[in-house]
């Protein structure tokens, strides 16, 4: 509406100094252009940023939509499928608005999301079915869920009972790593010793937030993993990540998850860096570009590290992928884009729209 009635003010303001211009009255066509100027200028402004009042309103919408689409069983799904992948990144985006477990509009839907998870958390750590073709996304995410959970729960039984869910976790976590430091879609021994970067980013993420919690985690987990992320960074041009060790060729968003996971382990002057910020400008500074695919998901870890980042570049940024997100929605407030259901989509934009309310530890500067 703004960007409209803008625009319309210049056509009349236009039209008013071309009837002066015909009429001789060149000092009043020049107030007339300096106006026309002005407006142009906050045109500009305005067509290239969206209101606050319109991203919460947009974040409201979506949350409700999430809540209102979990099951009785205190999960979401994909078409189906991945329930606990799904359960974790929705429940994490209704953290980010700051509800807990037992606080907030959300606390009956975060608490049967944990309840949910904790269900699934097998003897042997994995949280999940490994019936699943892709577990480790779900124990990934389920556990960065669980480990965020955690520091506000209140009740001592219940917080007893996640730290022996997330103990078993991480264990798990460095039994399915493989030789080379990496993780695949499922364990090291289930996959033959399979990896690829975007799960080896998503464990590494959940065992950073164990750790924020309290919860043990060998440095040799992390260390292994790192090194894994270098071994996979390409070493001329500009530096991105190929899908793993063997190739693949730069991936933009792994590459945007590979600088969340390396500012999660503390990496920040890790030599890589600045290749890979350097590779994630050229290829993802542009919000209307998805000729990489995985869209949403790439701008998932890169407004992490914008953010991180802070300052002017962060905010630019964040106003020119705030305005897509929000145009974005459909009409039940969720965004329909993306291969793997809404589920998916909301969640990843929901979390995005609200890093700068810095609820989560590991979102946090």
């Amino acid at each position: 509406m703004l960007d409209a009635a803008v625009l319309l003010l210049l056509g009349i303001a236009v039209v008013y100094c071309w009837r002066l211009l015909r009429e001789g009255d060149f000092r009043s066509m020049l107030t007339g252009c300096l106006f026309c100027f002005v407006l142009l200028l906050f045109s500009s402004i305005a067509v290239g940023q969206v209101s606050e009042a319109d991203v919460q309103r947009t974040i409201n919408r979506g949350l409700d939509w999430l809540a209102t689409t979990q099951s009785r069983r205190g999960h979401w799904d994909a078409n189906g499928l991945y329930p606990s992948a799904m359960t974790g990144m929705a429940g994490i985006a209704l953290l980010c608005e700051g509800s807990t477990t037992t606080q907030g509009k959300y606390a009956r839907n975060i608490r049967d999301a944990a309840d949910f998870l904790v269900k699934r958390s097998r003897p042997n750590g994995l949280i999940g079915d490994q019936d699943d073709d892709r577990y480790t996304y779900g124990h990934g995410f389920g556990l960065l869920f669980l480990s965020q959970v955690f520091g506000e729960e209140e009740d001592e039984a219940r917080r007893a009972e996640l730290i022996d869910v997330m103990t078993r976790a991480v264990k798990f976590c460095g039994q399915a790593q493989t030789k080379a430091g990496g993780w695949g879609y499922v364990s090291a021994k289930d996959g033959g010793g399979f990896d690829e970067g975007s799960t080896t980013i998503t464990q590494v993420q959940a065992l950073r937030g164990c750790r924020n919690a309290g919860i043990p985690v060998p440095n040799e987990i992390i260390d292994k993993a790192i090194s894994y992320i270098r071994r996979c960074s390409l070493r001329e041009g500009k530096g991105g990540v190929q899908y793993n060790i063997h190739g693949g060729g730069g991936r933009p968003p792994i590459s945007a998850a590979a600088i969340a996971c390396l500012f999660n382990a503390g990496e920040y002057d890790d030599k890589f860096v600045p290749n890979l910020l350097e590779y994630c400008a050229g290829t993802l500074g542009n919000i209307s570009g998805s000729d990489y695919g995985h869209w949403h998901y790439a701008h998932y870890y890169y407004a992490q590290v914008r953010y991180r980042q802070g300052g002017r570049e962060w905010e630019d940024y964040r106003d020119k992928l705030f305005k897509r997100l929000v145009t974005e929605t459909d009409s039940e407030g969720a965004w329909p884009q993306g291969g793997f259901g809404k589920v998916y989509t909301t969640a990843i934009s929901l979390t995005i729209l609200q890093l700068e309310k810095a609820a989560l530890p590991i979102y946090q500067r």
